[in-house]
């Protein structure tokens, strides 16, 4: 073939771009379910099903015009992007087909400016699959066009292409895409692996669950490795639920994560991994979590399944709740320790559980602090109904709340409790200055911008939180063995 008449052919042939998994990896149609779902969880369901009787096209219609996606957060797929911008510099024209909705696909050629011409789904055809193909072989004929695309679906559109480009796709899938078009290009993609699923369930967040071993330090039965066995059980258990509700968290709160600096890189917000095969994970998570924890007793299972309801408020509406959403965190770090205590069987102590509140109360209040502090410059935190001006408030709240917890330590230090469990109780009481010092350096550190993680694995992570807090330690282990 003339290599020239080729060159010439392909220019005035157009690109014709899908969008759901190859412009953008993200799909539309389930995000739209999840903002909807979101906005409305308890009418959602009837209201999605009811759509869907109607047909899919309807389904689509419905979800782009109830709940409108931003095009400016949604992450694109850059060898794409590059491929249309080499179309358009050879003068081809650039056509966006897509099965999702007009209004969203509309929305998302408006925001790049990049497309010449838009075909979608219009709520009476669901533009996909064998319907996509004749579209498109009706508005530039057979051959007339080169495709890009990603899934199966695609498969009847490069029958009737004379390009196929290939992305995101498994090998299998575009070894049978060599099969029906006279054409094919490869185009370097990203498919989610292991790492990403494991990112996704962050596994470093499982340090907070070791507040599960709690009650046994308090307790003193560090010493007795059956119940160690017991608690590691536990561990497990709170570890894959928390894992979980970091799945549904992440999953209601795509949009805010994508304006996020950091957030916007997570596997769910960056649309590694699709929200579809999340969503069919996590529920499966939950049950697992609830199997392990069944190990324990039926009382730690209810402890599991109250994080579970509070987690799952909190995810899917009570975060956007100034002021009660860091309320809700501090419960739900202060249900791990109450965990701890059902798990070993033994009544967990009234000046742990207030001491335990006030210190996650004024962490809760050091994550928002945070948080706003870094969206501060556009005066609203994305996803939350803080606006930049809270920051004074927030920190008032945070420090007293973390005050607070050094008053009710030194109320416990003097009280009948102690004596029973510490030698030298007086000793104990240079835990004070220990904590009051530590609980000023966090929020010190998050004063001058020096804290760019969550609160506790920040203290976790740092040298300086580290030594503070093994002295911490170290001081009530004395003062259990040294006489008074």
């Amino acid at each position: 073939m003339d290599k020239g008449k080729d060159s010439v052919d392909r220019v005035s042939r157009p690109l014709v771009v899908d969008l759901d998994g190859t412009l953008t990896p993200v799909d539309t149609l389930h995000e739209a379910a999840l903002r909807y779902f979101r906005a409305a969880p308890l009418a959602a369901p009837l209201h999605m099903l009811g759509w869907l009787r109607a047909g899919k096209p309807v389904l689509k219609r419905e979800l782009a015009h109830a709940t409108p996606l931003d095009p400016a957060t949604l992450p694109y797929d850059d060898t794409v992007l590059a491929a249309i911008r080499a179309a358009r510099a050879d003068g081809r024209r650039v056509v966006l087909c897509t099965a999702s909705d007009r209004a969203s696909a509309e929305a998302i050629a408006a925001h790049l400016g990049l497309f010449d011409e838009v075909m979608a789904s219009d709520g009476r055809v669901n533009l996909a699959g064998p319907d996509k193909a004749s579209a498109l072989v009706e508005r530039f004929g057979t051959r007339g066009f080169d495709y890009i695309g990603n899934s199966s679906a695609d498969l009847a559109v490069w029958a009737e292409a004379q390009r196929a480009l290939v992305i995101n796709a498994p090998e299998a899938l575009a070894r049978e895409a060599e099969d029906r078009a006279p054409e094919i290009e490869r185009m370097a993609g990203r498919q989610a692996g292991l790492r990403d699923w494991l990112r996704a369930a962050r596994l470093h967040q499982w340090v907070k669950n070791l507040l599960i071993f709690v009650p046994v330090l308090a307790a003193h039965r560090y010493d007795e490795p059956a119940l160690l066995a017991q608690m590691l059980l536990a561990f497990l258990a709170f570890g894959l639920l928390s894992s979980a509700t970091y799945f549904l968290n992440d999953l209601l709160d795509l949009e805010a994560d994508r304006a996020h600096a950091a957030k916007r890189h997570r596997p769910f917000a960056s649309g590694r991994i699709p929200a579809a095969q999340a969503a069919l994970v996590t529920p499966l998570m939950f049950l697992g979590a609830l199997a392990l924890a069944a190990l324990n007793g039926a009382g730690f299972v209810l402890t599991a399944l109250i994080y579970l309801a509070v987690s799952t408020l909190y995810s899917v509406q009570l975060k956007q709740v100034p002021l009660l959403d860091c309320m809700l965190l501090a419960g739900l770090f202060t249900l791990r320790v109450i965990a701890g205590a059902v798990a070993m069987d033994q009544g967990l102590s009234y000046w742990l559980l207030l001491f335990s509140v006030f210190l996650f109360l004024s962490l809760a209040y050091l994550k928002r602090y945070v948080e706003l502090a870094q969206s501060r410059p556009k005066g609203e935190l994305k996803g939350r109904r803080y606006r930049s001006e809270d920051v004074p408030i927030v920190m008032g709240l945070g420090l007293g709340a973390g005050y607070a917890a050094t008053v009710v330590l030194g109320l416990y230090i003097h009280s009948d409790a102690a004596i029973d469990l510490y030698g030298n109780r007086y000793f104990v009481s240079f835990s004070l200055p220990v904590l009051i010092y530590w609980v000023s350096w966090m929020w010190m550190q998050a004063s001058r911008g020096e804290m760019h993680h969550d609160p506790l694995l920040h203290a976790v992570r740092s040298r300086h939180s580290q030594i503070t807090g093994a002295l911490f330690l170290a001081i009530f282990f004395a003062a259990s063995h040294v006489p008074g």
